[in-house]
């Protein structure tokens, strides 16, 4: 193929293979240049970028490869563009789901879980099939945590402990929210939890947040907002993306990404928390066999959710609400996956 389609570099022993499917959209061309650029796996990780995308995108996905060359990134020791799912998910390390069907006017929500569910079944079948039995995956695409759930249950060969859905646009969300309303700088927040599902039932919970040497509750002593306002405002940012920009949020998605998987590789720092939706083992409550957002520390390459947090009767009856809506999207998911 020529030059432009499809690039692969010598001295790829240390390379690891990280496929990003719907490669050639909004968040994927903010994404693969992060990645290239060391700033998902570090500096001295070498990368191979496995693109996948539908036939009709190729001509695109051909423009963002010629970006790539013309970046001249030492990291960078291949690019595979494809629409072949083999090629794509053959010997892969990470894997992140960005494609996904979108809810278009007039869809219901049932309809959109339909969409997806074919989608994911095939992909996760591929997974099962071609990729290495120790890939981490992260499913981007909506509605992400039971796209998760579809690709774990059709990639049954693969740990459920190495999938995850992305809540952590939500933690960053939440972060800024309370930096914004302290007048303080981001890196001061910390140990913000997102539980539940990335959907407008998630719940931002600041009950263990710091500012500083102080908690948010104290630093902020405003249980309204907090309990109101606040929630409200993550809940609904994507929306508020969409109203002021005409599309959804890519930049900060792919910020996200990038977060996510930085610290479950490399790991959190000590003592502090973040949000990963993983497949619940029954921790506070949460039906065991969901994909739920939980608080989790990293280290070696393993999450680990937190324990032993208290649970107020406010928070418990929020953990419960999104709850209840992952599992009804699993029970009408998983109907058509059979």
């Amino acid at each position: 193929l020529p030059r432009t389609t499809r690039i692969i570099y010598l001295s790829m022993s240390s390379a690891v293979r990280v496929l990003i499917t719907g490669a050639a959209g909004q968040i994927g061309y903010s994404l693969v240049f992060s990645i290239a650029r060391g700033e998902m796996f570090g500096p001295e990780q070498p990368v191979i970028l496995h693109l996948l995308d539908i036939p009709v995108a190729m001509e695109a996905l051909g423009g963002v490869v010629m970006e790539l060359e013309d970046c001249a990134l030492p990291l960078l020791h291949g690019v595979v563009p494809t629409s072949d799912l083999k090629e794509a998910f053959t010997d892969i390390d990470y894997a992140i789901f960005v494609g996904a069907m979108p809810r278009k006017e007039g869809m219901e929500r049932a309809d959109l879980l339909k969409a997806n569910a074919g989608i994911f079944k095939t992909q996760g079948a591929a997974l099962d099939q071609y990729a290495k039995k120790t890939v981490k995956v992260l499913v981007v695409g909506n509605p992400a945590n039971t796209n998760a759930l579809i690709t774990a249950t059709c990639a049954p060969s693969i740990p459920k402990e190495n999938f995850s859905a992305l809540t952590r646009l939500d933690h960053n969300r939440a972060r800024s929210q309370i930096a914004l309303k302290l007048k303080t700088n981001i890196s001061n927040v910390k140990s913000i939890i997102i539980w539940g599902n990335h959907s407008s039932t998630q719940y931002p919970d600041v009950s263990y947040g710091t500012v500083g040497k102080e908690s948010v509750r104290s630093a902020i002593k405003d249980d309204d907002w907090i309990q109101g306002e606040f929630i409200k405002s993550v809940q609904q940012r994507g929306g508020a993306v969409i109203k002021a920009r005409k599309l959804s949020s890519a930049a900060s998605a792919a910020k996200a990404i990038v977060d996510h998987m930085r610290d479950w590789v490399s790991g959190t720092p000590e003592g502090e928390y973040v949000s990963m939706a993983v497949w619940s083992d029954g921790s506070y409550g949460v039906q065991a066999g969901l994909v739920y957002s939980f608080p989790v520390t990293c280290k070696g390459g393993k999450y680990t959710i937190v324990q032993g947090l208290e649970v107020s009767d406010f928070s418990r009856k929020k953990l419960k609400e999104t709850e209840d809506e992952l599992e009804q999207e699993k029970t009408t998911a998983l109907e058509f996956v059979k």
